[in-house]
C-alpha cells in the first residue's frame, strides 16, 4: 500500500514572537474541514510574526457526509464548491489544493517499535528517514492507509529520551512511533470528491489533532491532556503528552444524533428539533419552575402544537450524552496510557456547547471538576467573530499546521512522499473530468 501523505510527526513547538515557525507555508493557503453539519473553508497566510490571518472564508451546511464519511458524491460536490466559492470570492484567490480534515475512515490509533542498525557511526537524516518509512511499511494493514507516523521520541543505543539523534553516534537506533490510519476506499471517496471540485489535496490532518493545535497551551501538551471534539456527527479525541500526539479515537455519534433522539421522542421535525437543544436543551437536570413548551408535530399545521415539560428535553439529552462519554472513557482505558496523560479534559467542538456539559463528563469519566473544561480556539486575524467560536475548532487547528504549528522539530519532509491512493485518484480525476 503507498503512502496517502508526506510524514508529519507533531511536536509541540511554541512560536518566537517574531518569527515564523519550521514548516510554515509561504504564500496563500487554503483549509477545508469536511464535517457531518458544516463544510468550512479558509483562506489564510502566514505573517510575518508567524501567525495566520485569515483572507477568506465560506461555510456551507453539509450534505451528501454521514458520520464524516461522503455517501453522495453530487451533494458533497455541490456543498464543498460553495464553500470553497464563498472563501474565494472574499480573499480574490482561487485555490489550486487545500488542507483538509480526517473525519472519515474510521481511523486508529497504535504503537509500532522500530529499531534502525548504524554501526557505529554518526547517525544521519537518510538513517532516520529510512527508519521511519520502514516503520510506516510495517504499520500498514490490509486495506487501510497510513496518514501519521509520529515518532514519540528516539533511544540512541540505551538512552532513551533523545528528540534529535541526528550526529549521535551508535550502533542501534531505536523509536516508538505512533501511527494513525484510515479506511482506504474513504479516503478514495474523499480524494475523488475533492478532485471533482478541481482540488488537489495537500495534506490531510487528523480532525482531533487539528482540535488540540487550535485549542490546547503548551502546558497541557506538555503536563499530558485528553480533547474530546464533539461534533456532528462523531465524537473523537485526542492524547497529548510531551509535546506530541500520543494517542486518537472516534466514535460514530455526534451531535446530530442527540437532535435525531429528540425529533424521534417527540416527534417533531428535524428542524425544530435542532432548535429545542439549542434553546431549551441540557446534559443535566435542572430547575426549569414546570416550563412547557410548544412543539409541532409532523405531518401536523403549525395550529396543532403539543406542549411538554422542559426537563423533558434533558431527559432524552442525557442518556445520549452519556453514553457518549461512557464510550470515550472506555476508549481511554483501553489504550493502555498512563494516568498523568489522560488526567485533565478539554471538551470543544459545536456539540460542547450544551449546558451542563462538563459536569456531566467530569462524573462520567470520574474526573474532578477543575481538571475539565471547554475550550475555544485562538483568535485568528480576519476571521469573523461567528467563526471563532468552538464550532470552529477544527479549521482554525488547520491554519495553525500550515503555519508550522504541530510540525517536528525534526523536519524529514522536505522530499515529496511517493503517489498514494488519494493523490493517484485525484490526477485521473483530472485527467477525465
Amino acid at each position: 500500500m503507498n503512502q496517502l501523505v508526506r510524514f508529519t510527526p507533531a511536536a509541540h513547538e511554541l512560536p518566537v514572537r517574531g518569527q515564523r515557525r519550521r514548516g510554515a507555508r509561504s504564500g496563500t493557503f487554503g483549509v477545508l474541514d469536511i464535517g457531518t453539519t458544516k463544510i468550512v473553508c479558509i483562506i489564510a497566510r502566514i505573517e510575518g510574526d508567524g501567525t495566520p490571518r485569515a483572507l477568506g472564508f465560506g461555510w456551507q451546511k453539509a450534505v451528501g457526509i454521514k458520520a464524516g464519511s461522503i455517501i453522495d458524491l453530487e451533494a458533497a460536490e455541490l456543498a464543498i464548491r460553495a464553500a470553497v466559492a464563498h472563501a474565494e470570492e472574499m480573499a480574490d484567490v482561487q485555490l489550486r489544493g487545500v488542507i483538509v480534515n480526517l473525519s472519515c475512515g474510521q481511523p486508529e490509533s497504535r504503537g509500532v517499535n522500530v529499531q534502525w542498525p548504524v554501526g557505529g557511526r554518526a547517525t544521519t537524516e537518510t538513517d532516520l528517514r529510512a527508519m521511519l518509512h520502514e516503520g510506516r511499511r510495517r504499520a500498514e494493514l490490509d486495506g487501510r492507509t497510513v496518514l501519521h507516523a509520529l515518532p514519540l521520541g528516539f533511544t540512541v543505543d540505551a538512552t532513551p529520551g533523545v528528540p534529535d539523534p541526528r550526529g549521535m553516534v551508535c550502533d542501534t537506533l531505536s523509536a516508538r512511533l505512533h501511527v494513525v490510519d484510515a479506511a482506504e476506499n474513504a479516503l478514495s471517496n474523499l480524494g475523488v470528491c475533492l478532485a471533482r471540485c478541481d482540488l488537489d489535496v495537500e495534506e490531510v490532518v487528523s480532525a482531533p489533532f487539528a482540535a488540540g493545535l487550535a485549542c490546547l497551551d503548551d502546558d497541557e501538551m506538555e503536563l499530558g491532556t485528553v480533547i474530546i471534539e464533539m461534533g456532528g456527527g462523531t465524537t473523537s479525541l485526542a492524547v497529548f503528552s510531551e509535546g506530541h500526539l500520543a494517542h486518537t479515537a472516534q466514535l460514530p455519534i455526534g451531535g446530530w444524533q442527540v437532535t435525531n433522539d429528540i425529533a424521534r421522542v417527540l416527534s417533531t421535525p428535524i428542524a425544530h428539533a435542532e432548535r429545542l437543544k439549542v434553546m431549551h436543551g441540557s446534559a443535566l437536570e435542572g430547575d426549569d419552575r414546570g416550563e412547557m413548551l410548544p412543539v409541532p408535530q409532523v405531518g401536523e399545521s403549525e395550529e396543532h402544537l403539543a406542549r411538554i415539560p422542559r426537563r423533558m428535553i434533558t431527559a432524552i439529552i442525557r442518556p445520549r450524552v452519556e453514553e457518549t462519554f461512557e464510550m470515550l472513557r472506555s476508549r481511554i482505558e483501553s489504550a493502555g496510557l498512563a494516568p498523568d496523560m489522560t488526567k485533565r479534559v478539554v471538551l470543544t467542538g459545536g456539540a460542547s456547547q450544551l449546558i451542563g456539559m462538563s459536569e456531566l463528563a467530569a462524573r462520567v469519566l470520574d474526573r474532578p471538576a477543575t481538571q475539565i473544561r471547554v475550550a475555544r480556539p485562538r483568535m485568528v486575524r480576519g476571521l469573523p467573530e461567528s467563526a471563532a467560536g468552538v464550532a470552529f475548532s477544527t479549521p482554525i487547528g488547520l491554519l495553525g499546521w500550515a503555519g508550522g504549528h504541530g510540525r517536528p522539530v525534526i523536519d524529514l519532509g522536505a522530499a515529496p512522499p511517493p503517489a498514494g491512493t488519494l493523490r493517484k485518484l485525484a490526477a485521473w480525476m483530472k485527467a477525465w473530468w
